[in-house]
């Protein structure tokens, strides 16, 4: 009995992670304005596509595809969030937290390698 139980907690949990994978990477895809809030907290826009899929900086989990990378709140301050995103992925040309633009002097430090 307790195997077949075991057998229906994985199932379980493998349908649902399927599921929340689907509903992300839906969600990551669907357009929209450049500086409209999403229902992501943050969107970084880039000059070059980046690579499509999830990809994790430093805790913060990232769903890109085209020039686009949108990610749910994160626990450092948006600047870091932004610089640690733009080693890894290349040169951030719009970075929004809760909809609302970074200021041009922070996108500018974004780019400096640290």
């Amino acid at each position: 009995m307790t195997t077949l139980a075991n057998a229906a907690r994985n199932i379980t949990v493998g349908g649902l992670a399927v599921f929340y994978t689907a509903l992300t990477f839906g969600v990551a895809t669907t357009p929209a304005p450049a500086n409209a809030f999403d229902g992501h907290y943050y969107r970084a826009d880039f000059a070059e596509p980046v690579d499509s899929g999830i990809k994790v900086v430093r805790g913060t989990a990232w769903a890109c595809e085209g020039t686009t990378c949108v990610a749910d709140k994160g626990t450092s301050r948006p600047l870091i969030i932004c610089q640690r995103l733009a080693q890894k992925t290349g040169a951030v040309t719009n970075f929004t937290v809760k909809g609302e633009e970074l200021p041009a002097e922070q996108l500018a430090q974004c780019q400096a390698k640290g």
